[in-house]
């Protein structure tokens, strides 16, 4: 559909509206939506006709044919409430035999993330994490009913392997806070081409940095939902502190203003300027 389509949390997503797929790739849901109901298994059509979908959320509803994926562009807010398979960075509060028990808020209970949810981890090779740490984590249930534990992993229960590549303990480097909405759209420039960051989300700025800062080293991101952005330069020494807080700058100053493409670009030499970093 051409006009683009506001959805508030229970509305149902128009049929019209969702991607038809000609592969026989799942209907893959982004956060924000949830599934009532769908098709058959022992249907024929490979389209995704027949999926009964609903907000949780407020947003735009945007798709992706060639992914076969639908989700909803949140606006930016400070609020965050778990779903399954969201990434999330998980703060260790304290342990128990079996769990450690983590915070992804500071607002919201404690969740629990298994002593053996790691690749390869065994009672004898498991992490021994302590209060501070930070794991990066997949949720891997929100429970039933009010009160329900929401429960971490960081692993694929399929494969038994950290799927996406950087699940576990993060060390070293530091976390700043965006909001979920600036999140949710740094988890898709991460993972997309240039291209599609320009003209899905406007967003620029981690491509900007990464070319900019490849003399220094570079730089390793990880983002959660959650709104914890965790950054960390390679190199070390006083030039890594610089290069990530002026990442965490940028950041900041993208979320809490809207910049075009070219003024993100204006806003990352200006800030690497600042900070005296050579590029």
């Amino acid at each position: 559909m051409s006009s683009p389509l506001i959805l508030l949390p229970g509305d149902s997503v128009p049929s019209e509206y969702l991607p038809s797929s000609n592969s026989s790739a799942p209907l893959r849901l982004g956060p924000g939506l949830r599934l009532l109901s769908q098709p058959p298994s022992s249907s024929s059509s490979k389209t995704s006709t027949g999926h009964v979908l609903a907000a949780t959320q407020s947003g735009i509803l945007t798709t992706d044919p060639k992914r076969n994926a639908v989700s909803l562009l949140s606006t930016p807010n400070r609020r965050y409430v778990p779903t399954s398979n969201d990434l999330v960075i998980a703060q260790v509060h304290h342990s128990s035999p079996d769990y450690f028990h983590c915070l992804i808020t500071p607002q919201t209970p404690q969740v629990v993330l298994g002593q053996l949810s790691f690749e390869g981890a065994t009672k004898k090779t498991r992490p021994m994490l302590k209060q501070g740490d930070l794991v990066y984590a997949r949720v891997l249930s929100t429970g039933l009913g009010a009160g329900a534990e929401v429960e971490l992993t960081c692993v694929n229960p399929a494969t038994g392997r950290a799927e996406p590549g950087g699940l576990g303990p993060l060390t070293g480097g530091m976390v700043f806070d965006v909001s979920t909405g600036m999140a949710a759209r740094l988890m898709r420039a991460s993972s997309s081409s240039a291209e599609n960051q320009e003209s899905v989300d406007g967003l620029v700025v981690l491509d900007e940095l990464g070319k900019k800062l490849e003399k220094v080293g570079g730089f390793e991101i990880a983002v959660g939902r959650n709104g914890k952005v965790w950054v960390d330069c390679a190199n070390g020494g006083d030039s890594a502190i610089k290069a990530t807080v002026a990442i965490g700058r940028c950041l900041s100053a993208i979320d809490e203003h809207t910049l075009s493409l070219a003024d993100q670009k204006k806003l990352v030499t200006r800030v690497l300027r600042e900070m005296k970093i050579e590029t």
